[in-house]
């Protein structure tokens, strides 16, 4: 019995029943969710066959060991050696945010929230390997995978995340597009540029079409995704970065490594980890503040075309801040200093927005939450103000991503289906994507003013107040 794999889509093959415990249990599995079957604790895989598990063995035997806190011991043959130690000047110090949604600040309110995207970006190699042998042991003849595939997804899987710059999203998400009128930067498209910049500055011999490859697959979830039609065994572009449901080991590995970085499993406390999640946004637009205060003085923004200046760019720019003399940088050096004391930003309350007005919303700024004042009482103006707009989906947009993946009905069936609306589970949610508009002040003895403000500006764009309670009076008297 072989395993079906529909190569149209790129899903990944059904585990067999000798392998997978489960699959007794289940009803129906997933195509390219079966990639998630072999991410456990132990990653190991039975040599089915004769030549696979000697193959195993000399991938042991000529690779170099790394130690890795959630996969265990990950093996590098030579090529992927010699990019990782170059690597290392690269990723080392660019930390990956322990919560996707909050920027990479998350480590000032859990302090044992830290480890860099170079340790991500070793787990995402590690499991790339092990997506792409399992799709060979079962499949390799009827897929056509060889070798040069099997190394092209693993250096993918280790570039993929190259482009990133200091505290990661928030960077390119909050920061740039301030400060770069009409910003189209990307941190995939970056890393197009740093994949070449270290091949050449290191003088790495690696094949050309590889890098290609390579290149292809980075931003393969991106808009610059190559039509689907102009690549090769495009189901190998799922693997590391999935732009057709989300479903991908970068996801599997930094679920993990996030969750073991904060200390936070499946049962940890709600309402401490809410409060403890509005500090860290506090945070998040205190240090972008402080950035864009920088920004003229330091030229943080000059540095994102060019790859031989961009890869010194990392989170140590804070401290660069904070130890300079420069009276140029006296209004971010103070706001950093507020963060050290904690005297953060006030969180005044948020709201989610109304799901018939989510097609056509635009984000909310300290300019319409300044306009909504009404007369009387505090003079409120734009620099009092932060606002923070969340988009939160699962990873499809408005799109539900179970319409993107296939099923089969067991294990030998070649026919495929998607399964409809009506026969999914009512407990699933009806709508994919959430915004989430929270407001702070960045001064205490404004929040009663600006929580007044903010209410005005919901009943004047929504008719009603969209936020599910007032701000507490205690709240508002904090001095």
């Amino acid at each position: 019995m072989v395993p079906q794999l529909d190569p149209t889509i790129g899903s990944s093959p059904q585990l067999s029943p000798e392998l997978d415990p489960m699959a007794e249990s289940r009803c129906a599995d997933v195509g390219a969710d079966a990639m998630g079957a072999f991410f456990n604790e132990e990653l190991s895989f039975p040599p089915v066959h004769a030549n696979f598990a000697s193959s195993q063995e000399q991938l042991i035997r000529f690779s170099k060991n790394v130690h890795d806190n959630v996969h265990g011991n990950i093996y590098l043959d030579p090529v992927r050696y010699v990019t990782l130690n170059n690597l290392v000047s690269y990723l080392g110090k660019k930390k990956r945010e322990a919560i996707g949604v909050n920027g990479g600040v998350t480590h000032l309110v859990y302090p044992g929230a830290v480890h860099s995207r170079f340790e991500h970006s070793l787990g995402v190699y590690w499991l790339a390997g092990a997506a792409i042998q399992k799709l060979k042991q079962n499949q390799g003849l009827e897929l056509g995978i060889d070798n040069f595939d099997i190394q092209t997804v693993k250096l993918a899987g280790l570039l993929h995340d190259v482009g990133h710059g200091p505290f990661s999203h928030l960077f390119e998400r909050e920061f740039l597009p301030r400060v770069v009128s009409g910003c189209k930067w990307s941190h995939e498209q970056m890393s197009l540029k740093m994949v070449d910049h270290i091949v050449d500055e290191h003088h790495i011999d690696v094949d050309f079409e590889m890098i290609k490859k390579v290149k292809e697959m980075i931003v393969a979830s991106s808009e610059l995704t190559l039509p689907k039609g102009t690549r090769e065994k495009h189901f190998l572009y799922d693997i590391v970065a999935n732009g057709r449901n989300g479903i991908d080991v970068d996801k599997f590995d930094y679920i993990v490594r996030d969750s073991r970085a904060c200390g936070l499993g499946c049962n940890f406390e709600f309402q401490r980890s809410e409060l403890n999640f509005l500090e860290a946004l506090a945070i998040e637009l205190m240090v972008v503040d402080a950035l864009l205060k920088a920004n003229d003085f330091l030229e943080i923004s000059s540095s994102i075309e060019d790859p031989s200046d961009y890869w010194k760019l990392d989170d140590s720019i804070i401290k660069t801040i904070e130890i300079a003399p420069n009276q140029e940088l006296k209004e971010s050096r103070d706001l950093i200093l507020r963060i050290r004391r904690r005297n953060l930003y006030q969180f005044c309350n948020e709201y989610t927005v109304p799901k018939e007005n989510l097609e056509h919303f635009k984000d909310v700024t300290p300019q319409d939450i300044v306009c909504s004042q009404k007369n009387g009482g505090a003079i409120l103006k734009e620099e009092d103000v932060a606002v923070s707009n969340v988009r939160i989906d699962l990873a499809r947009g408005r799109h539900n991503p179970l319409e993107s993946i296939n099923f089969f009905k067991d294990y030998e069936s070649k026919e495929k289906f998607p399964i409809p609306d009506n026969r999914i589970s009512h407990l699933l949610p009806a709508c994919y994507q959430d915004m989430i508009v929270r407001v702070y002040s960045k001064k205490p003895e404004l929040v009663g003013a600006i929580s007044e403000a903010f209410e005005n500006f919901q009943l004047k764009t929504y008719g009603i107040k969209a936020q599910v309670h007032e701000t507490p009076e205690k709240k508002k008297r904090r001095l």
